[in-house]
Parts: C-alpha cells; sequence; structure tokens
C-alpha cells in the first residue's frame, strides 16, 4: 500500500499539475520574478494589485507587463479586508513576496493582515509566506537591530501555523545580486577593480543563488505534496562557496589578481557604533553569514533541499553569473 501511495505522489510531482496562484508583491525585487516564474510553469496565475500603488509608473507598467505575459490582475487593498479575502479567493496557492525592508516598518501587520484573510477564505491549499533568506527559526541569537526582521518572521510563522494553513518556507541563500557581484562588498553592486575586503580568513562556506532560479524553484514547490509544510532550502551545492572562492573565480575570469585586506570580527562589527539603524541591521546580517556562516552550517536533506528535489532546474553557477561584469 505504501508503494502505490509513494508513486501516487511521485506520478502527482512529475505531471506537473497546474494551480491557480496569487502573487502578492508581485512588482517587488523577487515579487515580479516569481510572477514570471509561475507563468513559465504554466500556472493560472494572479498578481495582487493594490490602489496604493498610486502613480509609481513604474510598477503601473511592470503590472501590465505581466497582464501581456497571461497573468491577471486582481484589484485588492489591506484597508479593506473583504476584498484581501476575495482576491485569496481565486487562488489555490498565495505567494507572498512582500520585501524584507518593509517588514522592518509596518509589512508585518500586512502579512498578518493576508493570513488572516487566508483563514477567512477558508480555499487555499497552500501559502508560501516572504522567506527567500535567512532561516529565521535559526536566527534567535541574531544580533539586534537585524534580529528584528527574524522576530517578526517567526510571528509570521506562528500565526500561519496556528491557523492550520497549509505552507512552505522557501529560502537559505543570498541573492546573487547583493552578495556575488560585488564579491561581497558592502555599499557596491558591482566588482571591486583593485581591492576586495575579506571576511575574517574568508573561508565560512557562503551560499549564493541567481534570483530568477529561486523564483524558478518557488513556482516548483507550490503543488508539489513533498514541499507541504517544509521547509525548503535553495542550496545549489556548485554555489555553495566560501567568499575566497568567489573571489578566485573573479580573478580567474579577469586575470588580475585582487590586493585583499582581512577584517577581523571585532573591526567589523566596531562598523555598528556610527551607523544608523538600517546600515546597523546589514552588518549584523553580514557577520551572521560571513562570519558565522548561517547559511551553510546545518545539514540539510535531499528532500529538503531545491536543487534535489527539482534536478531538472539548471541554476546558475557563480563562473557563468560573473561573466556579466567582465
Amino acid at each position: 500500500m505504501g508503494d502505490v501511495n509513494e508513486e501516487k505522489e511521485r506520478s502527482v510531482c512529475v505531471s506537473g499539475e497546474k494551480t491557480r496562484v496569487l502573487v502578492v508583491g508581485g512588482t517587488g525585487y523577487i515579487g515580479k520574478r516569481i510572477v514570471r516564474a509561475c507563468l513559465a510553469e504554466g500556472h493560472e496565475t494572479y498578481v495582487l494589485q493594490r490602489p496604493e500603488i498610486g502613480l509609481d509608473v513604474e510598477k503601473v507598467h511592470l503590472l501590465f507587463s505581466f497582464k501581456k505575459l497571461g497573468a491577471k490582475l486582481v484589484e485588492a487593498s489591506f484597508s479593506d479586508h473583504q476584498s484581501l479575502v476575495s482576491a485569496v479567493k481565486l487562488a489555490d496557492v498565495v505567494i507572498s513576496a512582500m520585501s524584507g525592508v518593509h517588514f522592518r516598518s509596518h509589512c508585518i501587520l500586512l502579512q498578518l493582515k493576508l493570513v488572516q484573510a487566508i483563514k477567512d477564505a477558508g480555499n487555499v491549499k497552500r501559502f508560501l509566506p516572504s522567506e527567500f533568506g535567512m532561516d529565521p527559526s535559526r536566527m534567535g541569537n541574531a544580533l539586534w537591530p537585524g534580529r528584528e526582521t527574524f522576530d517578526e518572521k517567526m510571528e509570521v510563522r506562528r500565526a500561519i501555523e496556528a491557523a492550520g494553513i497549509p505552507h512552505t518556507y522557501v529560502l537559505g541563500a543570498c541573492f546573487a545580486a547583493y552578495f556575488a557581484g560585488n564579491l561581497s562588498q558592502m555599499e557596491t553592486l558591482i566588482p571591486p577593480k583593485e581591492k576586495v575586503n575579506i571576511y575574517g580568513d574568508g573561508n565560512v562556506k557562503v551560499v549564493v543563488a541567481d534570483e530568477d532560479d529561486i523564483a524558478t524553484y518557488t513556482a516548483k514547490t507550490i503543488n508539489d505534496p513533498r514541499t507541504e509544510n517544509k521547509t525548503v532550502c535553495v542550496r545549489p551545492p556548485d554555489n555553495v562557496l566560501t567568499q575566497i572562492e568567489l573571489v578566485r573565480i573573479w580573478e580567474k575570469l579577469t586575470g588580475k589578481e585582487l590586493e585583499k585586506t582581512h577584517i577581523p570580527a571585532d573591526d567589523f562589527l566596531a562598523g555598528m557604533k556610527h551607523s544608523d539603524k538600517a546600515q546597523q541591521a546589514g552588518i549584523g546580517h553580514f557577520y551572521h553569514i560571513f562570519y558565522e556562516g548561517c547559511l551553510a552550517n546545518y545539514e540539510v536533506g535531499d528532500d529538503q533541499e531545491a536543487s534535489k528535489l527539482y534536478p531538472d532546474v539548471k541554476y546558475t553557477r557563480m563562473d557563468d553569473y560573473l561573466r556579466m561584469f567582465l
């Protein structure tokens, strides 16, 4: 009997069953990629259109570009609970892609409102809250004020689980645009030409992934029974690199060796003293990633690692990613 059930589950995954998806935060940095990935997977994709978008012409045009690709726009507001419930009722799956920037303001309240709307709608088969980075359940000792982000995400998780909403948490990698192209330097997004700062000895393992790949993996989890009520880590094996390894990839591509300055942990953290809250949070996050190795210092089973679950995805290796900067 067990073999029959296992085969049935596998057939659902392989068949690529399509579903109706509502993306909240679809005009955001990762959200727009998730919208496109859901469409590429053939899912019936809805994108929440909030009246608060106002005169942001780029976001308006982005929304209507989704429509040209086949997405459906759904008008709803977080200040109108019933409109939010009505939007949720259109979908089998809801994905929240509201950015971490907003988490440090009022957006945790929006996420909790979304959870309540999903609970009231009563039809959602899967909810994916806004995660995509460090695992908040492992960041209980994170430095303040960066810890606030993780505490808020855990509050959202508790609300999801208390409501009994089926869910998937997708996380585990640094966005390549912010951590790879700049060789993990703060305050720049392009590779340094002469000198590079190295955090500690530079030998702590870090996970980096192309944002489009993260979106693709996310879209694949939404109707996969193997990922229901599970955490899925995006940890492509070839992209588990130390900072030194990342720098060496760039040096090999350019044929030029960079001057390296190693920064001890205490010196790095000293930068928090004269920084504003946002900068302090960023420094804290960099510390946990590059000095403590919070993205790669724990084991992930094959049944929870995205590239193992979906080996058909040809993810971008960092040597290929860095070529755009040549």
